[in-house]
C-alpha cells in the first residue's frame, strides 16, 4: 500500500494520477480533512491502520510570503507535520519520501552549482520550517529519501505558469525580476522521479530533482508568455519587494538524480508538454 500526504495539492495529485496510469491500485491519497498531519496520535493510529510501505510526504505549507507572518502554521505543518509522518513511517517500517526545497541555500553560492551537502542557510521562514523537517525525517528515519526541488509549475493548483497568463489576459506589460535564477521543476518530472528512486531501489538519501537547465523567473515568464500578446519587462528584486527574501541563485547540481539512469527533460520541454496537455 502507498499513502500520498497533500493527495489533493498540485504535486500530490500528480504523483496519484502517474501511480495511477501505472496500474498501482493500492494507493490512498489523503488531505487535510483526512489525515491531519499535525497531530501525532491522528497521524500514528491512521498508518498503524493501513500500514503502508511507501508513504510520499507531499503536504507541506507552500506560501512563502504568508509563512514570514503565519510561522505558527508553517511550523505546525512543515516541522511538527512532517516529524509526526516520520515516527510512524518508523513505526511501520516504511519508506518516506520527503519533499524538500532549493530555498534551503541562501544563493550565495559563488561558483557552480548546489550539490546535495553544500552547507544550508535558508533565508526565509518557509526554507527554515522545510529544513527542519529534513532534519527530522534524518534524525528519526534511515529509509528515505528527501528530493529537494524549486520552481514547482504543473497542470494541478496554484503555480507561476497560472499566475503568469492570469496576469496576461488582463494587462498589457507585466515585470518579473531578471535577477534571481533557478531551475523550474514541472510535477510530472518530479512525480515520475519520486516512483523512479522507489522502484530502482536506489541508495537513501538527499538528492536534488528540478527539471534540466536554469533561468530567471523572467526568461521562464517570457517562455509562458511568448504566444500572448503580452510585454514582459525585467526589474530588480530591489523594484519588486516581497515579504519573504529570496535567494539569488539557487540552481541546484542534478547529477546524483541523473546518475541513477533517470532521464531529466529540459524545462523548456517541460513547459512545452505541460500546455499543450491544459
Amino acid at each position: 500500500m502507498i499513502l500520498i500526504t497533500g493527495g489533493n495539492g498540485q504535486l500530490g495529485t500528480e504523483l496519484r494520477l502517474l501511480l495511477e496510469e501505472q496500474g498501482v491500485a493500492d494507493v490512498i491519497a489523503t488531505d487535510s480533512h483526512d489525515l491531519d498531519v499535525t497531530e501525532e496520535k491522528e497521524v500514528l493510529a491512521f498508518v498503524q491502520e493501513k500500514r503502508p510501505s511507501v508513504i510520499y510526504h507531499c503536504a507541506a505549507y507552500t506560501a512563502v510570503d504568508k509563512a514570514e507572518e503565519d510561522r505558527k502554521l508553517d511550523e505546525a505543518v512543515n516541522v511538527t507535520g512532517t516529524r509526526n509522518v516520520a515516527l510512524a513511517a518508523k513505526a511501520v517500517d516504511a519508506i518516506l519520501v520527503y519533499i524538500g526545497t532549493d530555498y534551503v541555500f541562501d544563493g550565495k553560492k559563488k561558483n557552480g552549482e548546489y550539490q546535495v551537502d553544500d552547507p544550508t542557510n535558508p533565508l526565509n521562514e518557509y526554507g527554515r520550517t522545510k529544513l527542519l523537517g529534513e532534519q527530522a525525517v534524518q534524525e528519526i528515519m534511515d529509509n528515505y529519501y528527501i528530493i529537494r526541488t524549486s520552481w514547482v509549475f504543473g497542470a494541478y493548483g496554484h503555480n507561476f505558469v497560472f499566475t503568469m497568463k492570469n496576469l496576461a489576459k488582463t494587462r498589457d506589460t507585466l515585470t518579473v525580476v531578471n535577477d534571481q535564477f533557478g531551475r523550474p521543476t514541472w510535477t510530472r518530472t518530479l512525480a515520475e522521479f519520486m516512483v523512479y528512486v522507489i522502484q530502482q531501489k536506489a541508495p537513501y538519501g538527499i538528492y536534488h530533482l528540478s527539471n534540466d537547465n536554469s533561468c530567471s523567473w523572467y526568461e521562464f515568464a517570457k517562455a509562458i508568455l511568448k504566444d500572448q500578446p503580452v510585454e514582459v519587462l525585467p526589474v530588480t528584486s530591489e523594484e519588486y519587494p516581497q515579504k519573504a527574501k529570496r535567494p539569488q541563485y539557487s540552481v541546484m547540481d542534478l547529477s546524483k538524480a541523473k546518475a541513477l539512469g533517470f532521464k531529466i527533460p529540459t524545462w523548456q520541454e517541460a513547459l512545452t508538454k505541460m500546455l499543450e496537455k491544459l
